[in-house]
Protein backbone atom coordinates (compact mmCIF):
# COMPACT_ATOMS: atom_id res chain seq x y z
CA UNK A 1 0.00 0.00 0.00
CA UNK A 2 1.04 3.42 -0.96
CA UNK A 3 0.98 6.08 1.72
CA UNK A 4 -2.18 7.99 -0.19
CA UNK A 5 -3.79 4.55 0.16
CA UNK A 6 -3.56 4.36 3.73
CA UNK A 7 -5.35 7.47 3.67
CA UNK A 8 -8.36 5.25 2.66
CA UNK A 9 -8.54 2.02 4.39
CA UNK A 10 -5.73 0.91 7.09
CA UNK A 11 -3.28 -1.48 6.22
CA UNK A 12 -4.51 -3.16 9.56
CA UNK A 13 -8.12 -3.54 7.98
CA UNK A 14 -6.66 -4.68 4.27
CA UNK A 15 -5.12 -7.47 6.54
CA UNK A 16 -8.01 -8.47 8.03
CA UNK A 17 -9.35 -8.75 5.23
CA UNK A 18 -7.31 -10.21 2.91
CA UNK A 19 -5.58 -12.50 5.16
CA UNK A 20 -2.15 -11.52 4.27
CA UNK A 21 0.46 -9.21 5.89
CA UNK A 22 0.25 -5.64 4.06
CA UNK A 23 3.63 -4.25 3.12
CA UNK A 24 3.59 -0.44 2.91
CA UNK A 25 6.49 0.96 4.38
CA UNK A 26 10.29 1.19 2.58
CA UNK A 27 12.37 2.29 5.67
CA UNK A 28 10.91 -1.04 7.56
CA UNK A 29 14.44 -1.64 9.85
CA UNK A 30 12.76 -5.32 10.56
CA UNK A 31 11.96 -6.22 7.19
CA UNK A 32 14.66 -4.34 5.29
CA UNK A 33 17.41 -6.24 7.52
CA UNK A 34 16.64 -9.09 4.51
CA UNK A 35 16.55 -6.55 1.58
CA UNK A 36 12.45 -6.80 1.92
CA UNK A 37 11.57 -4.78 -1.39
CA UNK A 38 14.29 -6.76 -2.94
CA UNK A 39 12.66 -9.93 -2.37
CA UNK A 40 8.88 -8.71 -2.74
CA UNK A 41 10.35 -7.84 -6.21
CA UNK A 42 11.61 -11.29 -7.00
CA UNK A 43 8.13 -13.01 -5.16
CA UNK A 44 5.72 -11.14 -7.30
CA UNK A 45 4.50 -13.35 -10.80
CA UNK A 46 2.52 -10.02 -11.66
CA UNK A 47 2.16 -6.74 -10.14
CA UNK A 48 -0.94 -5.17 -10.16
CA UNK A 49 -1.40 -1.13 -9.35
CA UNK A 50 -5.76 -0.59 -8.70
CA UNK A 51 -6.34 2.50 -8.54
CA UNK A 52 -3.09 3.90 -9.67
CA UNK A 53 -3.50 7.71 -9.07
CA UNK A 54 -2.02 10.06 -11.65
CA UNK A 55 1.39 10.40 -9.19
CA UNK A 56 1.89 6.44 -9.11
CA UNK A 57 1.23 6.31 -13.04
CA UNK A 58 4.12 9.07 -13.68
CA UNK A 59 6.22 8.35 -10.86
CA UNK A 60 6.52 4.71 -13.05
CA UNK A 61 6.69 5.95 -16.47
CA UNK A 62 9.74 8.28 -15.25
CA UNK A 63 11.48 5.24 -13.08
CA UNK A 64 11.59 7.37 -9.81
CA UNK A 65 11.79 4.81 -6.80
CA UNK A 66 10.97 7.47 -3.54
CA UNK A 67 8.53 4.65 -1.90
CA UNK A 68 8.16 1.08 -1.39
CA UNK A 69 5.77 0.93 -4.53
CA UNK A 70 8.11 2.65 -7.16
CA UNK A 71 10.95 0.77 -6.02
CA UNK A 72 9.45 -3.11 -6.05
CA UNK A 73 8.38 -2.11 -9.41
CA UNK A 74 11.84 -0.68 -10.63
CA UNK A 75 13.55 -4.43 -9.03
CA UNK A 76 11.23 -6.62 -10.80
CA UNK A 77 11.04 -8.55 -13.62
CA UNK A 78 7.07 -9.12 -13.01
CA UNK A 79 4.72 -8.38 -15.47
CA UNK A 80 2.90 -5.10 -14.76
CA UNK A 81 -0.51 -4.34 -15.19
CA UNK A 82 -2.27 -0.76 -13.83
CA UNK A 83 -5.71 0.45 -13.43
CA UNK A 84 -5.51 4.44 -13.83
CA UNK A 85 -7.81 6.16 -11.67
CA UNK A 86 -8.17 9.84 -11.50
CA UNK A 87 -10.16 13.09 -12.44
CA UNK A 88 -11.51 12.98 -16.10
CA UNK A 89 -9.27 16.38 -16.55
CA UNK A 90 -5.95 14.58 -15.12
CA UNK A 91 -6.60 11.67 -17.17
CA UNK A 92 -7.01 14.12 -20.51
CA UNK A 93 -3.54 16.10 -19.60
CA UNK A 94 -0.84 16.03 -22.17
CA UNK A 95 1.75 14.91 -19.26
CA UNK A 96 -0.46 11.79 -18.29
CA UNK A 97 -0.68 10.75 -22.08
CA UNK A 98 2.53 11.29 -22.75
CA UNK A 99 3.35 8.69 -19.62
CA UNK A 100 0.93 6.30 -20.80
CA UNK A 101 2.36 6.05 -23.96
CA UNK A 102 5.94 5.36 -22.54
CA UNK A 103 4.59 2.93 -20.07
CA UNK A 104 3.11 1.23 -23.28
CA UNK A 105 6.18 1.26 -25.16
CA UNK A 106 7.61 -0.65 -22.18
CA UNK A 107 5.05 -3.51 -22.53
CA UNK A 108 2.75 -2.30 -19.43
CA UNK A 109 -0.91 -2.82 -19.56
CA UNK A 110 -2.97 -0.25 -18.97
CA UNK A 111 -6.50 -1.51 -17.80
CA UNK A 112 -9.48 1.34 -18.82
CA UNK A 113 -10.08 3.98 -17.67
CA UNK A 114 -13.84 3.99 -17.89
CA UNK A 115 -16.22 6.78 -18.75
CA UNK A 116 -18.26 7.99 -16.07
CA UNK A 117 -19.70 10.10 -13.08
CA UNK A 118 -16.36 10.34 -10.93
CA UNK A 119 -16.30 10.88 -7.07
CA UNK A 120 -15.89 15.03 -7.75
CA UNK A 121 -19.20 14.81 -9.81
CA UNK A 122 -17.51 15.19 -13.12
CA UNK A 123 -18.46 12.59 -16.02
CA UNK A 124 -15.67 11.50 -18.32
CA UNK A 125 -13.03 9.25 -18.81
CA UNK A 126 -11.02 8.40 -15.26
CA UNK A 127 -13.40 6.12 -13.64
CA UNK A 128 -10.99 2.83 -12.61
CA UNK A 129 -12.30 -0.30 -14.73
CA UNK A 130 -14.40 -2.45 -12.47
CA UNK A 131 -12.96 -5.00 -10.15
CA UNK A 132 -14.47 -8.19 -12.09
CA UNK A 133 -13.18 -6.30 -15.24
CA UNK A 134 -9.50 -5.99 -13.98
CA UNK A 135 -9.21 -9.73 -12.62
CA UNK A 136 -10.37 -10.92 -16.02
CA UNK A 137 -7.70 -9.38 -17.11
CA UNK A 138 -5.49 -10.77 -14.74
CA UNK A 139 -6.68 -13.96 -15.35
CA UNK A 140 -5.68 -13.94 -18.98
CA UNK A 141 -2.29 -12.93 -18.15
CA UNK A 142 -2.41 -15.73 -15.42
CA UNK A 143 -3.06 -18.40 -18.23
CA UNK A 144 -0.51 -17.44 -20.33
CA UNK A 145 1.98 -17.46 -17.73
CA UNK A 146 0.93 -20.61 -16.41
CA UNK A 147 0.82 -19.42 -12.97
CA UNK A 148 -1.52 -21.86 -11.45
CA UNK A 149 -1.25 -20.64 -7.91
CA UNK A 150 -2.39 -17.30 -8.40
CA UNK A 151 -5.25 -18.80 -10.59
CA UNK A 152 -6.47 -20.51 -8.24
CA UNK A 153 -6.27 -17.59 -5.65
CA UNK A 154 -8.28 -15.51 -7.84
CA UNK A 155 -10.41 -18.06 -8.84
CA UNK A 156 -11.63 -17.96 -5.36
CA UNK A 157 -11.62 -14.60 -5.18
CA UNK A 158 -13.94 -13.86 -8.35
CA UNK A 159 -16.15 -17.06 -8.98
CA UNK A 160 -18.55 -15.87 -10.54
CA UNK A 161 -16.20 -14.50 -13.40
CA UNK A 162 -13.22 -16.50 -13.10
CA UNK A 163 -15.60 -19.82 -14.31
CA UNK A 164 -15.05 -21.47 -10.70
CA UNK A 165 -19.01 -20.68 -9.94
CA UNK A 166 -20.22 -20.88 -13.43
CA UNK A 167 -18.44 -23.53 -14.88
CA UNK A 168 -19.85 -25.96 -11.81
CA UNK A 169 -23.32 -25.45 -13.25
CA UNK A 170 -22.89 -26.34 -16.69
CA UNK A 171 -22.02 -23.59 -18.90
CA UNK A 172 -18.19 -24.64 -19.10
CA UNK A 173 -17.33 -26.41 -22.37
CA UNK A 174 -20.62 -25.13 -23.55
CA UNK A 175 -20.96 -22.84 -27.31
CA UNK A 176 -22.76 -19.87 -26.91
CA UNK A 177 -23.76 -17.26 -29.35
CA UNK A 178 -24.38 -13.71 -28.22
CA UNK A 179 -25.54 -10.65 -30.51
CA UNK A 180 -24.37 -7.12 -29.29
CA UNK A 181 -24.61 -3.91 -30.04
CA UNK A 182 -27.29 -1.61 -32.91
CA UNK A 183 -27.43 -2.27 -36.39
CA UNK A 184 -27.26 0.58 -39.58
CA UNK A 185 -29.86 0.51 -42.07
CA UNK A 186 -28.61 2.49 -45.20
CA UNK A 187 -30.52 5.01 -46.38
CA UNK A 188 -27.82 6.44 -49.02
CA UNK A 189 -24.32 6.11 -49.12
CA UNK A 190 -24.37 8.82 -46.46
CA UNK A 191 -27.32 8.03 -43.87
CA UNK A 192 -28.41 5.56 -42.13
CA UNK A 193 -31.31 4.36 -39.54
CA UNK A 194 -30.00 3.60 -36.07
CA UNK A 195 -29.97 3.29 -32.49
CA UNK A 196 -28.41 4.17 -29.40
CA UNK A 197 -27.41 0.64 -28.32
CA UNK A 198 -23.67 1.08 -27.21
CA UNK A 199 -22.97 -2.68 -27.17
CA UNK A 200 -21.79 -2.66 -23.50
CA UNK A 201 -24.41 -5.19 -22.28
CA UNK A 202 -23.34 -7.79 -25.00
CA UNK A 203 -19.51 -7.50 -24.88
CA UNK A 204 -19.76 -7.88 -20.93
CA UNK A 205 -21.73 -11.29 -21.25
CA UNK A 206 -19.21 -12.77 -23.69
CA UNK A 207 -16.40 -11.70 -21.26
CA UNK A 208 -18.14 -13.45 -18.28
CA UNK A 209 -19.22 -16.55 -20.63
CA UNK A 210 -15.61 -16.67 -21.62
CA UNK A 211 -13.91 -16.41 -18.62
CA UNK A 212 -16.64 -19.39 -17.12
CA UNK A 213 -15.21 -21.58 -19.36
CA UNK A 214 -17.70 -21.58 -22.51
CA UNK A 215 -16.56 -20.96 -26.35
CA UNK A 216 -18.41 -17.53 -27.24
CA UNK A 217 -18.77 -16.38 -30.91
CA UNK A 218 -19.93 -12.77 -30.49
CA UNK A 219 -21.89 -11.27 -33.25
CA UNK A 220 -21.41 -7.42 -33.21
CA UNK A 221 -22.72 -3.91 -35.16
CA UNK A 222 -20.68 -1.03 -35.04
CA UNK A 223 -19.54 -0.41 -31.96
CA UNK A 224 -16.39 1.09 -29.91
CA UNK A 225 -15.35 -1.18 -28.38
CA UNK A 226 -12.65 -4.00 -28.34
CA UNK A 227 -13.73 -7.62 -28.13
CA UNK A 228 -12.81 -9.48 -24.73
CA UNK A 229 -9.66 -11.83 -25.35
CA UNK A 230 -10.64 -15.37 -26.36
CA UNK A 231 -13.86 -14.38 -28.32
CA UNK A 232 -14.56 -15.45 -31.77
CA UNK A 233 -15.86 -12.04 -33.52
CA UNK A 234 -17.66 -11.59 -35.77
CA UNK A 235 -18.19 -7.65 -37.17
CA UNK A 236 -21.38 -6.58 -38.86
CA UNK A 237 -23.37 -3.45 -40.23
CA UNK A 238 -26.78 -4.18 -41.10
CA UNK A 239 -29.84 -6.42 -39.70
CA UNK A 240 -29.30 -8.68 -42.79
CA UNK A 241 -25.64 -9.09 -42.18
CA UNK A 242 -26.45 -9.74 -38.32
CA UNK A 243 -29.19 -12.42 -39.41
CA UNK A 244 -26.95 -13.89 -42.00
CA UNK A 245 -23.90 -14.40 -39.78
CA UNK A 246 -25.95 -16.26 -36.79
CA UNK A 247 -27.53 -18.60 -39.62
CA UNK A 248 -23.50 -19.45 -40.08
CA UNK A 249 -23.13 -20.70 -36.40
CA UNK A 250 -26.45 -21.13 -34.43
CA UNK A 251 -26.57 -24.75 -35.63
CA UNK A 252 -23.17 -25.15 -33.55
CA UNK A 253 -24.41 -23.48 -30.40
CA UNK A 254 -25.89 -24.40 -26.89
CA UNK A 255 -27.51 -20.98 -26.14
CA UNK A 256 -28.39 -18.31 -28.02
CA UNK A 257 -28.39 -14.70 -26.61
CA UNK A 258 -30.20 -11.89 -28.85
CA UNK A 259 -28.84 -9.21 -26.93
CA UNK A 260 -28.22 -6.65 -29.89
CA UNK A 261 -30.62 -4.14 -31.05
CA UNK A 262 -31.91 -5.00 -34.09
CA UNK A 263 -33.30 -2.63 -36.19
CA UNK A 264 -37.26 -3.41 -36.84
CA UNK A 265 -37.26 -1.74 -40.51
CA UNK A 266 -34.96 -0.65 -43.06
CA UNK A 267 -35.85 1.56 -46.20
CA UNK A 268 -37.08 -0.73 -49.34
CA UNK A 269 -34.64 0.89 -51.41
CA UNK A 270 -31.20 2.83 -50.94
CA UNK A 271 -30.00 5.63 -53.05
CA UNK A 272 -27.11 4.85 -54.92
CA UNK A 273 -26.33 8.71 -54.56
CA UNK A 274 -26.60 11.11 -51.82
CA UNK A 275 -30.41 12.27 -51.32
CA UNK A 276 -29.99 16.10 -51.64
CA UNK A 277 -32.26 17.83 -49.29
CA UNK A 278 -34.37 19.59 -52.11
CA UNK A 279 -38.04 19.62 -50.20
CA UNK A 280 -38.97 20.65 -47.03
CA UNK A 281 -40.62 17.21 -46.45
CA UNK A 282 -39.34 13.79 -47.08
CA UNK A 283 -40.80 10.36 -47.06
CA UNK A 284 -38.53 7.19 -46.89
CA UNK A 285 -40.53 3.74 -47.50
CA UNK A 286 -39.49 1.17 -45.07
CA UNK A 287 -39.76 -2.55 -44.63
CA UNK A 288 -39.84 -4.92 -41.85
CA UNK A 289 -36.38 -6.89 -41.32
CA UNK A 290 -36.66 -10.81 -40.41
CA UNK A 291 -36.83 -10.96 -36.38
CA UNK A 292 -33.28 -13.21 -35.48
CA UNK A 293 -34.44 -13.64 -31.83
CA UNK A 294 -37.81 -15.05 -33.08
CA UNK A 295 -36.27 -16.86 -36.04
CA UNK A 296 -33.46 -18.64 -34.19
CA UNK A 297 -36.73 -19.59 -31.57
CA UNK A 298 -38.50 -21.45 -34.47
CA UNK A 299 -35.91 -23.56 -35.48
CA UNK A 300 -36.51 -27.61 -35.53
CA UNK A 301 -32.98 -28.00 -33.54
CA UNK A 302 -32.93 -24.87 -31.56
CA UNK A 303 -30.62 -23.61 -29.16
CA UNK A 304 -31.57 -22.75 -25.34
CA UNK A 305 -32.73 -18.95 -26.57
CA UNK A 306 -32.74 -15.83 -24.29
CA UNK A 307 -33.97 -12.38 -25.41
CA UNK A 308 -33.58 -9.14 -24.18
CA UNK A 309 -36.53 -6.29 -23.76
CA UNK A 310 -35.45 -2.62 -23.80
CA UNK A 311 -38.71 -1.06 -22.55
CA UNK A 312 -39.69 2.37 -21.82
CA UNK A 313 -43.16 1.56 -20.35
CA UNK A 314 -44.79 -1.55 -18.64
CA UNK A 315 -41.69 -3.23 -18.63
CA UNK A 316 -42.64 -6.31 -16.95
CA UNK A 317 -46.07 -7.07 -19.17
CA UNK A 318 -44.70 -5.97 -22.68
CA UNK A 319 -41.29 -8.47 -22.09
CA UNK A 320 -43.85 -11.07 -20.68
CA UNK A 321 -45.66 -10.71 -23.84
CA UNK A 322 -42.39 -10.55 -26.21
CA UNK A 323 -40.92 -14.22 -24.18
CA UNK A 324 -44.36 -15.80 -25.23
CA UNK A 325 -45.10 -14.39 -28.44
CA UNK A 326 -41.46 -15.15 -29.43
CA UNK A 327 -41.48 -19.27 -27.96
CA UNK A 328 -38.26 -17.48 -25.71
CA UNK A 329 -36.98 -19.62 -22.53
CA UNK A 330 -35.70 -16.13 -20.80
CA UNK A 331 -35.75 -12.72 -21.16
CA UNK A 332 -33.86 -10.28 -19.97
CA UNK A 333 -36.08 -6.76 -19.22
CA UNK A 334 -34.89 -3.45 -18.27
CA UNK A 335 -36.59 0.29 -18.61
CA UNK A 336 -34.45 2.92 -20.50
CA UNK A 337 -37.00 5.27 -19.38
CA UNK A 338 -34.22 6.02 -16.63
CA UNK A 339 -31.50 7.88 -18.08
CA UNK A 340 -29.06 6.21 -16.01
CA UNK A 341 -29.26 3.14 -16.95
CA UNK A 342 -28.83 0.59 -20.09
CA UNK A 343 -27.95 2.54 -23.62
CA UNK A 344 -24.19 4.06 -23.24
CA UNK A 345 -24.21 3.52 -19.11
CA UNK A 346 -21.75 1.30 -17.44
CA UNK A 347 -25.14 0.10 -15.47
CA UNK A 348 -27.95 -1.52 -15.47
CA UNK A 349 -30.87 -2.96 -13.64
CA UNK A 350 -32.81 -6.30 -15.24
CA UNK A 351 -35.83 -8.03 -14.64
CA UNK A 352 -35.43 -11.81 -15.74
CA UNK A 353 -38.47 -13.88 -16.66
CA UNK A 354 -38.70 -17.64 -17.83
CA UNK A 355 -41.02 -19.62 -19.58
CA UNK A 356 -42.27 -21.37 -16.13
CA UNK A 357 -43.71 -17.99 -15.12
CA UNK A 358 -40.66 -17.27 -12.77
CA UNK A 359 -39.01 -14.09 -12.15
CA UNK A 360 -35.68 -12.63 -10.85
CA UNK A 361 -34.79 -8.85 -10.23
CA UNK A 362 -30.84 -7.88 -10.49
CA UNK A 363 -30.75 -4.50 -8.81
CA UNK A 364 -28.61 -1.59 -10.36
CA UNK A 365 -24.95 -3.36 -10.96
CA UNK A 366 -22.44 -2.87 -13.30
CA UNK A 367 -23.33 -4.85 -16.71
CA UNK A 368 -20.30 -6.55 -15.95
CA UNK A 369 -21.76 -8.03 -12.78
CA UNK A 370 -24.74 -7.98 -14.24
CA UNK A 371 -23.90 -10.41 -17.08
CA UNK A 372 -22.39 -12.41 -14.71
CA UNK A 373 -25.74 -12.58 -12.82
CA UNK A 374 -27.50 -12.84 -16.02
CA UNK A 375 -25.10 -16.32 -16.91
CA UNK A 376 -25.54 -17.83 -13.56
CA UNK A 377 -29.70 -17.82 -14.31
CA UNK A 378 -28.93 -19.09 -17.72
CA UNK A 379 -26.99 -21.98 -16.31
CA UNK A 380 -29.71 -22.65 -13.97
CA UNK A 381 -32.28 -23.03 -16.07
CA UNK A 382 -30.77 -24.81 -18.65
Amino acid sequence: MSEAAKNFITPMTMQAVSGNPVHHQLFDCQAEAAMGHIELAKWADIILIAPATANSLSKIALGLADDLLSTLILASTAKLLIAPAMNQQMWANSAIMNNVEQLKKRNITIIGPEQGEQACGDIGFGRMSEPLQIVEQVLSLVNELGVSSIAERLKQTAPGLSGTGLSGTGLAGKSILITAGPTLEAIDPVRFISNHSSGKMGYALAQVAVAAGARVTLVSGPVSLKAPQGVSLTSVMSAKDMLDAVKQHVDNCDVFIGCAAVADYAPCEVAKQKIKKNDEEMQISLKRNTDILAWVAAQASRPFVVGFAAESQNVKEFARKKLINKKLDLICANDISQSSLGFNSEYNEILILNKNNQETKLPVASKINIAASILTEISLNL
